[in-house]
């Protein structure tokens, strides 16, 4: 992504390299402009990668008020000489966190403790966090709890008296999400049960004030795959369903988006929801399978200024040695419209373990939220499975949940040699007038600047007036010595940064002092009240 000189002619303006998205439909909160019809229909799903159309064609000028802006892709970048680099979490030494132990979470084919997407948040009105999994194989849906999330209690509760069920129908995978902008207390957390009834899958929707009593079934969707999610867009404030399509290979997803869970219309046959993303010839074959790579799951969550992806990947099944599970992975995805994704990294995200004695020798998959804000860190809860190499046994057994860990915003970060680098926005506008990054430069440097629609620094906010910035930290204020951007908010500007030694993860415009993104923060966090950063450092 190196690329030349910016602005090499005194007097181009701010505008120049910039391109007008196409004018028909909604607006979004980032200035994208979506098309319509909206969802894009397509007649098949290419294996040739798909760039999305706002990097194409990226908005003329982008609003950057919601959420840190993630360096993930060249949305926001006009010209850089720095490098990117992409990050994977780091397990934690104590996995599995959650394991199969108690009776009835060995009923069925296999000892199951795993989320299969369910859902791991933390509830700011508890303080806690909680955590929704398969126990036993695919015979009920479970509850644990944390004060830490590391620590986890199995409580026991009054569904089933004194253990931890409290969805006791049966499953495939599920999706818990917890609402905190519905305004309705008994539909708090809702429930998509993935499930077979009367000779089809589909969902189940279910209520409850806690996540521990639910309701009956309120709603029966149209027919789908076995392996189907669902999530939460507030962006556009839609429910988007990640259905399974159909049975069989190739596996890949369809789209279904609906703003009212009772009121949306259902899809009416399992064609109807059309075609949505699949792997692609990007996505690396096994050595040992030599077997084209499938989407077996996509679960989605808001986190900061984007909807942030997690792509369960089919490496094949076949030919694998006898007792371990299908050998699937994480791989993670951007998505700026909710639609069209980036994934510029293939490498696992989330992967399995070549060691047969290890908790997930397979099938790793995501967690319903994805991930939580945790102070500096981003925790990744997933499932595994070890299998069992045992003569008449299941391979799908063994199932239990773990936890990776990643920087906060650290997905990718550009970086910079000691000879140093520059980034330069694409035009921007904004409210705020606090600047901050989040950034490694503890043996560095960075300092920034603003340049006006003529590309010209805008006095008092030149780099020679911009205080150094020398530390290592997930939010760190960017100031100059005299003023601040409240003296070009609302105005058409470019953000220059200057870096040495170090890497930028990502920089945001706060109205507060705090440095509070209000960009979403996943699936919670301690510290957090609602759904979005209105806390900074404090």
């Amino acid at each position: 992504m190196n690329r030349r000189a910016f602005l090499g002619t005194a007097g181009a303006t701010v505008l120049a390299g910039a391109t007008a998205a196409p004018a028909d439909g909604e607006t979004l909160y980032n200035g994208i402009r979506l098309s319509s019809p909206w969802p894009p229909k397509i007649a098949e799903i290419p294996r040739e990668p798909v760039t999305p159309p706002y990097l194409k064609t990226p908005p003329a000028v982008i609003p950057i008020d919601v959420g840190r802006q993630l360096l993930v892709d060249d949305f926001v970048i006009a010209e850089t000489t720095l490098r990117r680099v992409f990050h994977t979490p780091t397990p934690h030494g104590d996995n599995p966190l959650v394991r199969p132990e108690k009776p009835w979470e060995r009923r069925g084919q296999g000892g199951m403790a795993m989320v299969f997407s369910d859902g791991v948040w933390y509830d700011p009105k508890d303080r806690l966090f909680k955590m929704w999994y398969m126990g036993g194989y695919g015979t009920s849906t479970c509850y644990a709890h944390s004060e830490d999330g590391l620590r986890w209690t199995k409580p026991e509760l009054n569904v089933r008296k004194g253990i931890n069920v409290v969805q006791p129908d049966i499953r495939d995978s599920s999706t818990v999400w917890l609402d905190l902008e519905e305004k309705e207390p008994q539909r708090r957390y809702k429930m998509f049960r993935s499930h077979g009834e009367a000779g089809r899958f589909g969902l189940s929707v279910h209520f409850s004030p806690d996540g521990i009593h639910w309701s009956e079934r309120v709603l029966r969707t149209g027919s789908c795959g076995d392996r189907t999610t669902v999530f939460w867009n507030p962006f556009r404030k839609v429910w988007v369903y990640s259905l399974r399509h159909g049975w069989g290979q190739p596996r890949r997803r369809r789209y279904w988006e609906v703003k009212d869970i009772l009121k949306g219309p259902q899809w009416q046959r399992i064609d109807e929801p059309p075609l949505w993303t699949g792997s692609d010839r990007l996505d690396p074959e096994r050595d040992d399978l030599k077997t084209p790579c499938e989407l077996y799951n996509l679960d989605g969550v808001a986190y900061e200024s984007l909807i942030l992806g997690l792509f369960s990947i089919w490496r094949g099944d076949k030919n694998i040695p006898a007792g371990r599970p299908k050998p699937n992975e994480v791989c993670v995805g951007f998505s700026r419209d909710g639609f069209h994704w980036s994934r510029p990294d293939r490498r696992p995200f989330l992967g399995v373990s070549e060691n047969k004695s290890d908790w997930n020798w397979g099938n790793v998959q995501s967690a319903g939220g994805c991930c939580l804000v945790v102070g500096d860190k981003l925790y990744f809860y997933h499932s595994g499975r070890a299998g069992s190499p045992g003569k008449g046994q299941t391979r799908d057994t063994g199932g239990a949940t773990g936890l990776a860990v990643l920087r906060r915003d650290g997905f990718a970060s550009v970086d910079a040699g000691t000879d140093g680098g520059v980034l330069t926005t694409r035009p921007v506008t904004f409210k705020g007038k606090h600047l901050f990054v989040n950034a490694d430069i503890a043996s560095g440097e960075l300092t920034a600047e603003v340049l006006d629609e003529r590309g010209r620094v805008v006095a008092g906010l030149g780099r020679s007036d911009c205080v150094a910035v020398r530390a290592d930290a997930t939010q760190q204020a960017v100031t100059w010595k005299s003023v601040d951007l409240a003296k070009v908010a609302g105005k058409p500007v470019r953000l220059r940064f200057h870096l040495k030694g170090g890497r930028l993860f990502a920089f945001w415009v706060s109205p507060e002092k705090s440095g509070a993104s209000h960009g979403y923060v996943a699936a919670g966090g301690p510290g957090f009240s609602g759904p979005t950063d209105t806390i900074g450092h404090s």
